[in-house]
């Protein structure tokens, strides 16, 4: 595996840092900054005169989701014992994953819910590092970008924030049931008993409400920062390729800055992984423990 990954890393990384990065625009074409909004390409006509428009960000996100697929594809595709130096690297990724996930919310929630944990990480981390590559920004369409970072589009990065937050719901439900889930954010908090837990009712009421907003706060927060962090690192990659008009000089001038995104793309998906998965455990976590101290005390 390990020579594996240095064959890969000598003939991506050069190409990558020298044609990379929106650097090359096509010949005799103005090179305009990144645009906050995500221009739509085409549309897609569906029965009933109803079309789905599909932006250049949503095309870069079907390819990220194309080349996971077919990543796994091909490294699944001849299982063996003894695995091949693809399967071998796809065994190690998902593993170290899985037991990272397992460290925050445990072996019983890793079990049930790691496709949604593993999957985010990976399509967040490739969505990142695809914004970076040669033509992204620079090859357009009918006077557009033809392809854009995904999550360079608040649109995309606020679907995996509320979608997260659907997801959070139905499995906090399903972990607690009803009664718990609104004893959870509502309840006495502590072991207090008798009458000073009576007295502190309107402040666990309180302490309730102001946990339900911040629930509401999350999938915008979890959306805003991830765009705000690879939106602004293409925005100053796209400023610095501006900074002269030769190409070398170009290469030099962005080259630290594509090392820096190269560093921010891993941690953004690291950091959506990491929140996700401890909103999930400070919901039921908890919950889950009294359970079993109060089967043991029964």
């Amino acid at each position: 595996m390990s020579k594996f990954l240095r064959k890969l890393w000598m003939m991506v990384i050069p190409i990558f840092f020298l044609f990379g990065g929106n650097v090359i625009a096509a010949e005799g074409e103005a090179h305009h900054g990144l645009s906050q909004s995500a221009p739509v390409i085409f549309e897609l006509p569906l029965p009933g005169g109803i079309e789905i428009p599909f932006s250049n960000s949503l095309i870069m996100l079907f390819l990220a989701v194309l080349t996971i697929s077919v990543v796994v594809w091909l490294g699944t595709k001849k299982m063996a014992l003894i695995p091949g130096k693809m399967q071998n690297a796809i065994e190690w990724v998902v593993e170290s994953l899985y037991s990272f996930v397992e460290s925050l919310i445990g072996p019983k929630l890793t079990q049930r819910y790691f496709w949604y944990f593993g999957t985010v990480f990976l399509l967040v981390l490739v969505s990142n590092y695809m914004g970076l590559l040669p033509g992204v920004g620079t090859i357009t369409y009918n006077g557009e970008p033809l392809f854009r970072g995904a999550n360079a589009d608040m649109n995309v990065t606020m679907f995996l924030g509320f979608s997260y937050a659907i997801l959070w719901f139905v499995w906090s439900i399903r972990e607690q049931g009803i009664k718990h889930f609104i004893l959870h954010l509502f309840g006495p908090k502590g072991n207090m008993t008798g009458f000073l837990n009576i007295v502190l009712i309107p402040v666990f009421i309180f302490v309730g409400c102001v946990e339900v907003l911040s629930i509401c706060i999350r999938p915008i927060a979890l959306g805003a920062r991830l765009f705000g962090n690879v939106y602004a690192g293409e925005t100053i990659i796209e400023t610095m390729s501006l900074m002269t008009p030769e190409v070398v000089w170009n290469v030099f001038c962005i080259l630290p800055f594509l090392f820096m995104e190269l560093l921010v793309g891993f941690i953004q998906a690291l950091v959506f992984l990491l929140l996700t998965a401890i909103f999930l455990k400070l919901q039921v976590g908890d919950e889950d423990e009294s359970h079993e101290s109060t089967e043991e005390a029964s």
